[in-house]
């Protein structure tokens, strides 16, 4: 692996995804205008947007990175961009973590203006640090770009790509503990929550909306950041030069 060429891919990814407005507004202004949507309709009730907000920082980047980022990386197959960059003396990882760092970067600035529309913009307000949930907010994101990576290597077309979402994303929405606390689901629900990369993610971000401490939230942080660097070893072992 080497850093002059994995900076070199990660360069060319952000030029491309700058000539690319549609992407762009995909991952900048769509969560932020359905987190002012969720805000606007409980205006009269603002303790809902503090409660559920810090919950749809955690999940809405991770969300969209996870749909732009496995897309994007199947049309790099699909075209052949990635059988002629494989010709290079390019490792399947300089290509891989190039990528992950170019996309680690867009979801770092999406969380980040993310977070500020729904503290300065739509009023959530946060008990803890505001920085450490724009942290955790950034952590969910490359979250997301990471699995998409990884999601990426078993579609073959963008279609498959997008279905992936259902697959890999909507089952973690319904056990991470969005819709009803974990203690209260069945066993095995629980178990399968505790996997989840998404639930941890979740009650990082509610740890620190709530007021508590990094220390509180430093475990699940660790967690999420787990996940992030398997699933990026998943995409480097099963990355392939072209899709058949």
């Amino acid at each position: 692996m080497s850093p002059v060429r994995t900076f070199a891919t990660a360069r060319r990814v952000l030029t491309q995804l700058r000539h690319d407005p549609r992407s762009i507004a995909m991952v900048m202004v769509v969560p932020c205008v359905v987190l002012g949507i969720v805000a606007w309709m409980f205006n009269a009730t603002p303790m809902v947007i503090d409660r559920f907000g810090p919950m749809l920082l955690a999940i809405f980047p991770a969300f969209v990175m996870f749909l732009v980022t496995s897309v994007t990386m199947l049309r790099e197959r699909t075209s052949g961009t990635l059988e002629r960059l494989m010709t290079l003396p390019l490792a399947k990882a300089d290509f891989l973590v190039g990528y992950a760092l170019a996309f680690a970067l867009l979801a770092a600035v999406q969380a980040v203006v993310l977070t500020a529309w729904a503290h300065w913009v739509c009023g959530m307000d946060v008990s803890g640090s505001l920085a450490g949930l724009m942290a955790i907010a950034v952590l969910d994101a490359v979250l997301g770009s990471s699995l998409g990576l990884a999601a990426s290597s078993v579609a073959r077309t963008e279609f498959q790509a997008v279905q992936m979402l259902p697959v890999v994303v909507v089952p973690q929405l319904l056990i991470c503990g969005l819709l009803m606390p974990r203690d209260q689901m069945p066993t095995l629900l629980q178990w399968l929550s505790d996997a989840a990369p998404f639930t941890y993610a979740l009650e990082a971000t509610g740890d620190l909306a709530a007021g508590r401490g990094w220390a509180d939230a430093a475990p699940d942080a660790a967690m999420v950041a787990g996940f992030v660097v398997l699933s990026a070893i998943l995409g480097v072992v099963t990355l392939r030069r072209r899709t058949p």
